[in-house]
Formats: C-alpha cells, structure tokens, sequence
C-alpha cells in the first residue's frame, strides 16, 4: 500500500548545499561545519527556496549556517545523496546539488554559531572528513 510504504522510499527531498572555499597560503580551502544533532562534517545545506534560484538559496544557508558570505557559481559542481536522519522521523534520503561559494566575508557571529562549529581545511582533508562518497569525490576533484 502506497500509504504505508517505508519512507526511505517515498521521494527523495531535494536540497541545495554550498561548497564554500577560498586561498590559502598552501592552495584551496574548504570551509566545513558541523551537523547539528549528528556532529558530521558536513557543507552548509537546506531546502530549496521560494523566490531564489539554487545557488542564492545555497549561499543563504551558508549565510545562517557557517557564517560566510561571497560569490556564488548559478551552475551546480555536482550532487550527492545521504540519509537525512532526525530524532522523531524515519530516515528520508535526499538529493543535493552542490555550489561553489568563493568565500569572501567570514562573521564572527552568526544565526547557528551556538550550535555548530567550523573548520578551514585542505581540500584533501575535507574530503576525509565528509561521510557521503559522492560529496568526498565533489571535493576532492575541486578546482576553482
């Protein structure tokens, strides 16, 4: 019966994640953050946006969750899949697609400072970091 079907297999939720990056000393950077109820490095990802493309959508969530501001890239780097797991619901995978934010503006306060931290990493360690095979390739193959 439809009505009863698990929900890992109704369909999948769309979002939206930035990738934010910028210069350092020893090449390309990437900005991670943690998740909020799992702790996992992740990239600053949400629901799409009404009244926003994508990629505004991407660089608002990186906005409220990282505290980072900059250029976004309207072309998505790619997409990758991971099981959204929450506390009261059943698990739901989610399709992301990915863009690039060229860092610019780094707040030292911002919405989800409380409840998260943030990390600048080589691109080859941030890729380590994240569990979503999919998104460690995105990373790793980055070239701005």
């Amino acid at each position: 019966m439809a009505g009863n079907a698990p929900s890992t297999e109704r369909a999948e939720r769309r979002q939206v994640a930035a990738l934010p990056w910028r210069r350092g000393g020893d090449g390309v950077e990437i900005l991670l953050i943690t998740s909020r109820e799992t702790r996992r490095w992740v990239t600053p990802k949400g629901g799409r946006m009404t009244g926003k493309t994508d990629a505004e959508a991407a660089a608002q969530e990186a906005l409220e969750e990282a505290g980072v501001e900059g250029f976004v890239d309207e072309r998505p780097l790619g997409s990758f899949r991971y099981l959204k797991v929450l506390k009261r619901r059943a698990p739901r995978w989610c399709t992301v697609d990915l863009y690039s934010l060229e860092v610019r503006t780094e707040l030292a306060d911002w919405q989800e400072r409380p409840e998260r931290e943030r990390v600048w990493l080589s691109r080859e360690e941030a890729a380590r970091r994240v569990d979503e095979p999919d998104l460690q390739a995105l990373i790793a193959a980055f070239d701005p």
